[in-house]
């Protein structure tokens, strides 16, 4: 795996709709831009990304959380993310966010019985994407439906990907849309 470079984003709330939110909300993004090996060919077999998937699957979901500061444990949302340069296509970065990019994810936040919620998209340089985001043990509390905005400037370039992993301390600022709520999931299946 070639990096060009890694960022780090973190996005604290203060203040919406008015009102102070306390403790302010936060979420982080830990993004790198990695070469790809398959742009401009075709190739029937992926291993070599799905192999980067673990490896960023790790070390940028640990990046995420070590610029929350927080312990792994208090992660509370999360969400992963590729956008592919102009060379390469869609099922690169399905390669590295699906079949094994969330083993080492979930250890880093230190559970996550939920899916991982993913997006992915073509790009040039400076592309922006939503993260998708829900709670990390149930994806139906609605207090943590969310998403965070990312780009790097100047990537994807065509023979790249920029991959995103977003974690977070908390839901959205002042939620109040009712059903599932945090201390009531059970945790057990990944929805509820």
């Amino acid at each position: 795996m070639e990096v060009r470079k890694y960022l780090t984003v973190v996005e604290e709330t203060e203040m919406e709709g008015g009102k102070k939110v306390a403790p302010p909300t936060r979420k982080a993004a830990a993004m790198a831009v990695i070469k790809n090996p398959f742009a401009g060919k075709y190739a029937e077999n992926l291993d070599e990304l799905i192999e980067v998937g673990v490896t960023l699957g790790g070390t940028l979901t640990k990046m995420a959380v070590e610029a929350l500061k927080i312990p792994p444990q208090k992660a509370e949302s999360y969400g992963k993310a590729a956008i592919v340069g102009s060379s390469g296509e869609l099922e690169h970065a399905a390669a590295i966010l699906h079949p094994k990019l969330g083993t080492p994810m979930r250890e880093a936040v230190a559970g996550g019985k939920a899916i991982i919620p993913s997006a992915k998209k073509m790009g040039v340089p400076g592309t922006e994407i939503d993260v998708p985001l829900h709670y990390k043990d149930a994806a139906f509390v609605r207090s943590h439906f969310d998403a965070m905005s990312v780009r790097v400037p100047d990537a994807p370039r065509p023979d790249e990907i920029v991959v995103a992993i977003v974690v977070t301390d908390s839901g959205r600022p002042h939620p109040r849309i009712g059903g599932l709520k945090k201390d009531e999931a059970k945790k057990e299946d990944g929805l509820r």
